[in-house]
């Protein structure tokens, strides 16, 4: 049963990524075209733009000045006209400080979702956040078990681990795949057996 979910996930994902692309060429909101050149890379392309973010953020302070800014959005391949990047942040840079926040940033960035679906996304993290530091921890071995369906015994010293700031990004993308509410919410019951 699973399987047929996750596959039906996979052939939203593509329609999803399809319909962003086509969308794309009629947008002129800058922050919808950025959230749409996300979209048109799946589920992930959220998450992975997050990550590139993170990477950029030198000084560890969450946040991202034009410097930082530009250069995640060309290293992640975000393709934009310098002068429609320099706009976009500063829509961001509400303040005018010269800094945009990294987590109001993702927020805005991310699409918009129902409180039901939020709710169950939280529900998952909660049930697979263990020790309730706000990150979810799994050993490659479990990782590997669990989340790849590959029965491995691998060095189990390695750790994965995923922050909410991810988790939410990645089911916000899977989300935008999915029109249906109930068909989202019984599909993370599912996959989380909450």
């Amino acid at each position: 049963h699973l399987e047929r979910i996750m596959a039906g996930t996979a052939r939203h994902d593509r329609e999803m990524a399809l319909n962003a692309k086509r969308l794309l060429s009629t947008t002129v909101d800058p922050v919808e075209r950025l959230r749409l050149q996300c979209l048109a890379r799946g589920s992930a392309g959220i998450k992975g733009l997050s990550r590139v973010f993170r990477i950029m953020d030198d000084d560890n302070n969450r946040t991202l000045d034009m410097k930082e800014f530009l250069k995640g959005l060309n290293d992640y391949g975000i393709i934009m006209e310098k002068d429609e990047a320099v706009k976009l942040f500063q829509q961001f840079d509400r303040d005018g400080s010269g800094l945009i926040d990294f987590d109001e940033f993702l927020i805005t960035l991310r699409p918009p979702m129902s409180n039901a679906r939020k709710q169950v996304i939280m529900e998952a993290f909660r049930k697979l956040d263990r020790t309730g530091d706000g990150v979810i921890t799994v050993t490659q071995d479990e990782f590997m078990n669990y989340y790849a369906g590959v029965s491995a015994s691998i060095d189990s010293d390695v750790y994965f681990i995923v922050t909410k700031e991810e988790f939410l990004n990645y089911y916000c993308g899977v989300s935008a795949s999915v029109d249906n509410d109930v068909y989202f919410i019984l599909m993370m019951k599912t996959t989380w057996k909450l």
